[in-house]
């Protein structure tokens, strides 16, 4: 299982309708076959410089590979994210199996 998950912050100002279409949008990332359990979520900390997350477990790296290359994804990073999105980083992770947590 791949969990892939992006802090990212937004060029527009908080709580706009800019804002609100990016995230509305963005939902059809959700729709992609192999995309499971996507969420959005919106930064409550002050450690961290991001407004906002995605994340989104995959099942292998097929799927995730799948992912990238669809053509919803691939519009989405072309025409909203890139122009949108002044900063941000993106972290993939898998399950440390076995691990004695001790």
């Amino acid at each position: 299982m791949i969990t892939h998950t992006v802090a990212f912050r937004l060029r527009h100002s908080r709580d706009s309708d800019q804002e609100a279409a990016f995230l509305h949008e963005a939902l059809a990332l959700a729709g992609i076959p192999g995309v499971r359990d996507f969420q959005q979520m919106r930064q409550v900390g002050k450690k961290a410089a991001y407004d906002f997350g995605f994340s989104m477990r995959f099942a292998d790296q097929s799927a995730y590979d799948a992912y990238n290359g669809h053509p919803v994804h691939v519009a989405f990073v072309r025409d909203r994210w890139v122009a949108e999105v002044a900063d941000f980083i993106e972290l993939d992770y898998v399950s440390i199996e076995g691990r004695d947590p001790a």
